[in-house]
């Protein structure tokens, strides 16, 4: 009887307490929460391949924000969740972001963040779309791949419109301040979707602002000999050189343009691969020297940027626009998920729709996506000066003056 009783005792203790715990879940979802698996974000870069050193400085900005996250106590909407990378790396090619996606959707990822090339970026979002799996754009700057109607898709940076006027209304600005030295142009760019694209922007553009193109010379990413390239240019002799490469290939046609002394007026770059990085400034001083450049870069004033590059550089890595880029697109992406206070792949997408974040480190207002391109980002002008690289318009953020011609 006895036996029968402690038994019955035993059953008894064990549903009550299976009761209670379901009670504890519906009265503490945010304990459990905080005690359960954290939210999953894909970070997607192009780590090996000809776009290799981009990639691995886009992973490294994206990590060190999710670092960060985590360490000052998570998605606190979720109870403190931490965000868990989802690390793809895309191959430097379409194919390979692709395979990326399907991997980060069947893991379960909340969005997507990276890509950087924009032949990357355009795959991968009408991949990502499949799965109404929110995706942020870091750099890649084609327009394309925002105006398809995709509403999963959300760029951060601006595209290559709002580059393209910006960099040639400033670099009429700067002729003009210098009493109309420049000319002609030769275009130097490589030919996928970003070099191209942007190559028809200034073929379009440049005559309406008075400039005459002598000559558009389109190469393959990889290009490992610019010789050629740079005789043409030195035959033709343009007052102005408009380089639109990757970081290898830029490197490439600076220091093949300084070893045949090739010296026009002005090296202008729109989004020069290398033109605004400190690698190449470092390693290559004099082939960098009075570049001019329109591309990403951060906030000199902002103290949350200067502390990042601090960071960076104690890594023994150089500050440039994949890093900061990256580190601002996962701060966003967090910042939604903490509004959405979910991980929904719907009420995130809705929560970049509505987005105001203000807290990345890029000279920009507040984000405003429409049709998915923030509204606030904007380029700057840039210029190697005594071995760093300045800002020289706009004059809200400059830190430098233009100098133009460059010196003989």
């Amino acid at each position: 009887m006895s036996d029968r009783i402690d038994s019955f005792s035993r059953r008894k203790f064990l549903a009550t307490t299976a009761l209670g715990a379901v009670a504890a879940t519906i009265a503490m979802p945010s304990v459990l929460r905080a005690q359960g698996a954290g939210v999953k974000l894909g970070v997607l870069h192009p780590v090996t391949g000809a776009l290799s050193y981009s990639g691995q400085q886009g992973r490294l900005g994206a990590t060190l924000a999710i670092e960060e996250i985590n360490a000052a106590g998570g998605i606190k909407a979720l109870g403190g969740a931490k965000i868990e990378p989802v690390l793809g790396d895309a191959q430097s090619t379409p194919e390979g972001g692709n395979a990326e996606v399907e991997k980060m959707n069947s893991a379960g990822v909340a969005a997507i963040v990276g890509g950087y090339a924009s032949s990357i970026c355009l795959a991968v979002s009408q991949a990502a779309a499949r799965y109404d799996l929110p995706y942020v754009v870091d750099v890649g700057v084609a327009d394309n791949i925002v105006t398809r109607g995709l509403k999963n898709t959300f760029r951060f940076g601006p595209g290559f419109g709002v580059i393209a006027k910006t960099a040639l209304n400033n670099l009429v600005a700067i002729n003009n301040q210098a009493g109309k030295p420049a000319k002609t142009v030769m275009i130097v760019h490589e030919d996928s979707l970003f070099g191209s694209g942007l190559a028809k922007l200034l073929n379009a553009q440049l005559p309406q602002q008075g400039f005459q193109i002598l000559e558009t010379i389109p190469h393959p990413t990889p290009t490992r000999d610019f010789n050629n390239v740079v005789l043409k240019i030195k035959a033709q002799n343009p007052d102005i050189v408009i380089p639109a490469n990757y970081y290898n290939e830029y490197v490439l046609v600076a220091r093949t343009m300084q070893q045949q002394h090739v010296r026009p007026k002005g090296i202008y770059s729109v989004l020069g691969g290398a033109a605004s990085s400190y690698k190449f400034v470092k390693e290559f001083p004099d082939a960098a020297k009075y570049i001019m450049d329109c591309n990403h870069w951060f906030d000199p004033r902002n103290p949350k940027a200067l502390a990042l590059k601090k960071k960076v550089e104690e890594k023994g890595q150089f500050y440039t626009y994949e890093v900061y880029m990256n580190y601002s697109c996962v701060l966003l992406v967090a910042d939604a998920i903490g509004r959405a206070a979910s991980a929904d792949r719907a009420k995130v997408t809705a929560a970049l729709e509505s987005s105001t974040f203000a807290g990345h480190v890029m000279p920009y207002g507040p984000t405003k996506f429409v049709n998915g391109q923030n509204q606030g980002a904007a380029p700057v002008n840039t210029q190697v000066l005594d071995n760093d690289i300045k800002v020289i318009l706009p004059p809200a953020f400059a830190n430098g003056k233009p100098v133009f011609p460059m010196p003989a």
